[in-house]
């Protein structure tokens, strides 16, 4: 039997910072949002990232970034902590 696909599978979400279609992404099973996964931008060179750089050194001294998230069921958007540009590629769905 074929599987039908959902809106959700449909949808395309793109970064209002820089105009990249975001990827799926994996929640880890630690985290405590309830979904199976968020579309991320991992556009290394989105500048939500790149800024974010600065901007966390200089408010809480740590070298961190973060990476624009959306909540497919909900809609809403949130920053996603990462600590190097690699962090949490390995659960970009394909």
């Amino acid at each position: 039997m074929e599987e039908k696909a959902t809106v959700e599978d449909m949808a395309i979400f793109v970064c209002p910072h820089c105009g990249k279609e975001m990827d799926k992404w994996t929640i880890p099973a630690a985290s405590s949002w309830d979904a199976e996964f968020h579309y991320v931008c991992f556009n290394d060179e989105c500048v939500y990232f790149v800024t974010g750089w600065q901007w966390m050194r200089e408010k809480y001294q740590a070298n961190a970034s973060y990476r624009h998230c959306v909540d497919p069921a909900t809609g809403c958007s949130r920053p996603l902590p990462v600590w190097s540009a690699d962090a949490l590629k390995d659960q970009i769905i394909k």
